[in-house]
């Protein structure tokens, strides 16, 4: 059902672009394809459930599963329907995240997990002929979860849910360096959560929620 929603979400993007297209010319002269590549620094909330059964509160502590902060690279597709409203998909490449159980008698190293974190926001662009053009944004977050491998020194395997969806919320600028080419500051608070589980048993739920603060490069076509 998750994968259903973020299909019928892409599908509104390319139908919504190509009435546009149809309806109306790009501003100025202008291609309504803009492309961004930025560097993006991962910041995880990590907010966790203290555990129970298996990982009962006394050896797990709340806010105590961390996954670690990563600097990855985006590449985001962005079709403005009009001069100021645009929509923009947010992709990258499955990326992996050193985990662990930060305090209590429990802490250890865990192991590893990857992510890819697919965002779809639909955005409105304040002064879009200006020489500073700030932006905000709102959509949806579709997460796959994958290569889950986690372990504690016992020996205990503790699985993850394998896909998430919330909310995103997005700020950011570009500021033209020609006609075609932008520098870009872009700040994303993507809600991420999954289920931590020991033998189908949830013993915890983890609260990724990163913030992305990135910058980079646009070039528009």
């Amino acid at each position: 059902m998750k994968t259903t929603i973020l299909a019928g979400l892409i599908g509104m993007m390319g139908v919504a672009a190509a009435g546009t297209a149809a309806a109306q010319q790009a501003p100025q002269g202008e291609s309504p394809w803009m492309v961004r590549v930025r560097a993006l620094n991962l910041d995880w909330a990590n907010k966790s459930e203290a555990g129970s059964g298996s990982l009962n509160p006394t050896n797990l502590p709340a806010d105590s599963i961390n996954a670690a902060n990563k600097l990855i690279p985006e590449v985001d597709i962005s079709y403005f329907l009009t001069k100021n409203i645009a929509m923009e998909l947010i992709l990258t490449v499955p990326q992996k995240h050193d985990t662990k159980i930060s305090q209590g008698p429990l802490a250890q190293s865990l192991g590893s997990f990857k992510q890819l974190p697919p965002t779809l926001t639909l955005q409105y662009h304040f002064i879009p002929d200006g020489k500073f053009r700030p932006y905000v944004g709102a959509g949806i977050n579709y997460t796959r979860i994958s290569g889950v491998d986690l372990k504690t020194s016992t020996g205990t395997v503790l699985t993850l849910d394998d896909s998430s969806v919330g909310g995103a919320m997005q700020a950011g600028v570009d500021i033209p360096i020609n006609k075609n080419l932008s520098f870009n500051f872009d700040v994303k608070k993507i809600y991420i959560s999954t289920d931590v589980k020991i033998g189908g048993e949830k013993v915890s739920n983890l609260k990724l929620d990163p913030l992305a603060i990135g910058v980079g490069l646009g070039w528009r076509f």
